[in-house]
């Protein structure tokens, strides 16, 4: 874009704004970013859009990926989204899905959000049984051994994936957790063929679960919805038996946030 011509798009948008887009265009994307693509899609100069990013860097807003040039949301970005998504509005009616879907399961169902090192619990309604798993908001959950963290997992891009595979520590939390690269590769592989996920004993001794997958409005992962119990009470193919339910649910979770 000739200089010009930039100077004329920095000067139309205000300049507290400018900050607030490049946010903007970082969470929309779902990928880490380069500052030539910001420059290209927002029509500011350079230095203008190196400055922003560099401020966002330092505030915890954005943090570089790992090639070190592009850049992703960082922990602070991270946070106000999901203090966004608990919004008092949305979670009366998020935790109202939530409960139908239980009460129905007769089981705890819980919503999960990726963070950098991995699930985090943002929502949950608890079964009422009294043999019950404790998994309380807030705790967060490794990716590789668990139902979310691998759904969330198969939904990433294959560069992506190839380094999260060649460089996370996949620690052994039960006998069943998958702890080789190629075979969680080949397990990612298969969840994406068919939507859903399970976790067999995988995280902790005793413990099945099933996630399916909450999609944004361009059909991104933006949450997971899962369904877990002791293996005393259901098996894996007990709870798949209630994989349209879960569906179902996560469908209405996906209008919600989009609205």
């Amino acid at each position: 874009m000739p200089d010009d011509m930039a100077k004329g798009k920095e000067s139309q948008i205000p300049t507290n704004l400018r900050l607030l887009l490049i946010l903007e265009e970082v969470a929309a994307r779902g990928v880490a970013v380069k500052p030539s693509e910001l420059t290209e899609a927002m029509g500011l100069p350079k230095p203008t859009v190196h400055r922003l990013l560099q401020t966002a860097e330092a505030e915890g807003f954005l943090q570089r990926d790992i090639d070190g040039r592009a850049y992703g949301p960082g922990p602070r970005l991270r946070a106000l989204s999901m203090n966004t998504m608990s919004s008092e509005r949305l979670r009366t009616a998020r935790l109202a899905i939530l409960k139908s879907v239980s009460d129905e399961i007769g089981e705890t169902c819980n919503l999960t959000t990726p963070d950098r090192e991995g699930m985090t619990y943002l929502d949950r309604v608890e079964t009422s049984w009294p043999l019950r798993i404790q998994l309380p908001i807030g705790t967060q959950v490794p990716f590789h051994a668990t139902s979310s963290g691998k759904l969330y997992l198969s939904t990433l891009r294959s560069r992506a994936l190839q380094g999260y595979l060649a460089g996370a520590k996949l620690t052994a939390h039960t006998p069943n957790t998958i702890t080789d690269p190629e075979a969680l590769a080949r397990e990612l592989g298969l969840i994406r063929k068919q939507g859903y996920a399970t976790d067999h004993q995988e995280f902790l001794p005793q413990m099945v679960a099933v996630a399916v997958p909450v999609l944004d409005a361009q059909d991104r992962l933006l949450a997971t919805l899962a369904v877990h119990a002791p293996l005393q009470r259901r098996s894996v193919e007990d709870l798949l038996g209630f994989l349209d339910v879960l569906r179902d649910g996560a469908r209405r979770l996906s209008q919600l946030h989009a609205g």
